[in-house]
């Protein structure tokens, strides 16, 4: 008599309806939600594409887990058999620009897909019922779309609020019962990552967060915070800070900070450059040196909430020497960073992606 393993699993030869099926995602963390769709894929496709979004992000609340993190809690949710069919690769995300996306999606499925009998794979792109996926298959309308139903009461963003806001031990979040979420092989991971420091300075951003949301609870309406950024660049090199504090202690970010009530865009911006950078440069060859501005207003870009940063270039005339910077007692530390020394998963937020869209850094950079 056959065992339970052997009818779980189709032939080597069966014949399936494609030959790829592609899934995007975060999985910030894999959820039980995720796997049905995947083992779904498995069940329709010869070869399943799971590309992980945010795979160079810093950590965060929202994006806590590296993608190696994520890799691995994915290939455990699933059998030798099943891994064997599954290709999980890292995706880098584009935030200001749908198009370098887009891109980057399409060669790494054109690269990953495997020919069979020479002809040209039929792919779909697979996704829940509901979410991002119908705004996904807008961007792909050469691939087939297979919808499958949503696992309901499950939601990532609320296993992270559990997970960290259980007071820093992996136990208490077991007694909320939101494990019942995950599979095995993801608990097992993140039962190791409550051990670790990355764990920790999480529960501190937490702690902060909510602190920050209580303030402005009795507010009228959710409030939305508008900041100004400076990218201000010289001969190859970029001007950032190194963050002191939470939330993204010693992260990079750009020179930059809340505009006062009644101030332009460009004279904070100028103002954080004087008062916080102590950049050596005259206001007026500054302001000679302007070369763009942008509004960045991707919801999820801060945690504070809803917060929108207008970003101001600055390129300097190229120079032996660089700008002097003069420390300001009790601020964040300013130098000047070489752009092939730039790294996703070093800056704040989305200062990595502001810096790239004003100086056009191709998709994969910094990511190898």
């Amino acid at each position: 008599m056959p065992s339970v393993q052997a009818f779980e699993h189709p032939p080597a030869d069966k014949d399936y309806e494609f030959d790829c099926l592609v899934f995007i995602g975060r999985f910030q963390p894999p959820h039980l939600g995720h796997v049905a769709v995947i083992r779904e894929a498995l069940k329709q496709a010869r070869q399943v594409i799971v590309l992980v979004g945010s795979a160079w992000q810093a950590r965060s609340l929202r994006n806590p887990w590296q993608f190696t993190d994520r890799q691995n809690m994915l290939t455990a949710s699933f059998d030798n058999e099943e891994n064997q069919r599954l290709e999980i690769t890292p995706l880098l995300d584009a935030l200001y620009n749908d198009d370098v996306w887009v891109r980057d999606v399409q060669r790494r499925v054109r690269d990953l897909t495997i020919p069979e009998n020479g002809k040209l794979p039929r792919i779909g792109l697979i996704g829940a019922s509901r979410g991002q996926s119908s705004y996904y298959l807008s961007l792909f309308p050469q691939w087939e779309s297979v919808s499958v139903p949503v696992v309901e009461g499950i939601s990532a963003s609320h296993i992270r609020e559990r997970l960290f806001r259980s007071q820093g031990s992996s136990d208490d979040y077991l007694s909320t019962g939101a494990f019942h979420d995950l599979p095995p092989g993801v608990i097992e991971y993140v039962h190791k990552f409550c051990k670790e420091e990355a764990y920790w300075r999480l529960i501190e951003e937490q702690q902060l967060l909510d602190q920050y949301r209580q303030a402005w609870s009795d507010a009228p309406y959710p409030p939305i915070f508008v900041t100004v950024n400076a990218v201000v660049v010289q001969s190859g090199h970029v001007l950032l800070v190194r963050r002191k504090a939470a939330p993204g202690k010693g992260l990079y970010a750009l020179p930059g900070g809340f505009i006062n009530a009644h101030e332009r865009l460009l004279d904070a911006c100028l103002r954080e450059l004087r008062e916080r950078i102590r950049l050596k440069v005259p206001e007026p060859v500054l302001k000679g040196s302007l070369r763009g501005q942008r509004l960045f207003d991707e919801p999820h870009r801060s945690w504070r909430g809803r917060t929108l940063a207008e970003a101001f270039y600055f390129a300097l005339r190229p120079d032996q020497q660089l700008p002097r910077l003069k420390p300001v007692k009790g601020g964040d530390h300013a130098r000047w960073i070489a752009l092939a020394d730039l790294e996703p998963d070093s800056l704040f937020e989305d200062h990595f992606f502001i810096i790239q869209n004003f100086l056009g850094l191709p998709a994969d950079f910094g990511t190898s």
